[in-house]
């Protein structure tokens, strides 16, 4: 299936009905005052999050959505029925834009999250509201307001826990079929990746995460080149970046100025994924068959980068380091959850306490 992460849909709710003009005719009731009822409520529009979805491409076929309208008032004071709301499916980490305002209206993150896009129209009053003691034969009813219509654009961010980042050919996708039962193709040219795969690595009993590899970065991604820099959404929600380079790239270029120019990529994209913690992974070490010409390269690579945080040596088409950079990544992810859980009862210690 292809995999399509953006859409635009339109959403119309349904209008009101209107109120109803009438008056009570039954026999030896004469002068039976106003019984005109209200209209009904127009139905509403929801999204609604679907883990069993994992791409847009049903909205490249379908994108108008629109609720019924209410039902008209009636006599008898008999109100209207109400138009039903309609739900849209749409897959789980879909952000939601309204397209005029370019403002985020929601961000569906959960299984069976619900997200109301569009309100339906209210019913109109019928002429019941109206009497009075001057005036006990209204002829006035009201029309039911119109139903919200909204332009939205829908983004697939995908829920990861770790992103692969790095030039093309770095060995993102060899990676992750390394250390996953994920099967991205894998060819000796560029951009063999078009679109995002996920995949699990499981350490053991209830420890596993879930990690990301995006179709290669290049210079001037942020000005449309390569495939521009429309997938680093993806990423935008993980704790961990996995920064993949090629330790002897096949076009000759320098892995220290490629990383730094996927720096600058994520600089023009969002400032926040630049602090974010990132690690280095210097990938087809066997390239290099001697020890001690492999250390030296890898120790140049890290020095002039001067490198700080956790860097690694792998050849993922060999399957060598990659599972202790999945050890340490797991021990990341440990570490990150019990100081929140130790945040959580320092909290609740202070709210027990009063302070």
């Amino acid at each position: 299936m292809k995999f399509v992460d953006e859409a635009q849909i339109r959403v119309s709710a349904g209008d009101g009905g209107n109120g109803c003009v009438s008056f009570r005719r039954e026999k030896f009731i004469p002068f039976g005052g106003p019984d005109g009822g209200d209209g009904g409520s127009g139905g509403s529009v929801w999204l609604v999050a679907d883990e069993g979805l994992n791409t847009l491409v049903d909205f490249r076929h379908m994108r108008s959505f629109k609720a019924p309208r209410g039902q008209g008032g009636m006599g008898s004071q008999m109100y209207g029925k109400g138009g039903d709301d309609i739900e849209v499916r749409v897959p789980v980490g879909t952000v939601v834009t309204n397209v005029d305002t370019d403002e985020v209206i929601g961000d569906l993150t959960a299984h069976g999250q619900r997200l109301k896009v569009a309100q339906g129209g209210r019913g109109g009053l019928g002429n019941i509201h109206f009497k009075s003691s001057v005036n006990r034969a209204p002829r006035k009813a009201t029309p039911g307001t119109p139903g919200e219509v909204r332009d939205l654009k829908l983004e697939l961010r995908l829920l990861a826990d770790v992103g692969l980042l790095g030039f093309p050919n770095a060995g993102k996708s060899t990676f992750i079929r390394a250390v996953s039962a994920a099967t991205p193709r894998v060819a000796d040219y560029p951009f063999t990746t078009l679109h995002p795969n996920l995949g699990v690595v499981r350490i053991g009993t209830d420890q596993s995460f879930v990690i990301a590899d995006i179709p290669g970065i290049i210079e001037g991604a942020a000005e449309g080149a390569g495939l521009g820099i429309q997938f680093l959404r993806h990423v935008s929600r993980t704790s961990l970046l996995l920064h993949v380079v090629d330790i002897h790239p096949i076009d000759g270029s320098d892995p220290v100025e490629q990383v730094r120019a996927i720096e600058h990529e994520l600089q023009q994209f969002d400032t926040e994924l630049v602090d974010r913690p990132r690690w280095l992974v210097i990938n087809k070490s066997d390239v290099i068959d001697d020890e001690d010409e492999l250390k030296r390269v890898v120790d140049d690579i890290v020095a002039r980068l001067e490198w700080t945080a956790p860097w690694f040596v792998v050849s993922a088409a060999g399957q060598v380091g990659t599972w202790d950079v999945c050890l340490k990544v797991q021990q990341f992810f440990d570490a990150e959850r019990a100081a929140r859980r130790e945040r959580t009862e320092a909290m609740d210690d202070v709210r027990m306490r009063g302070e």
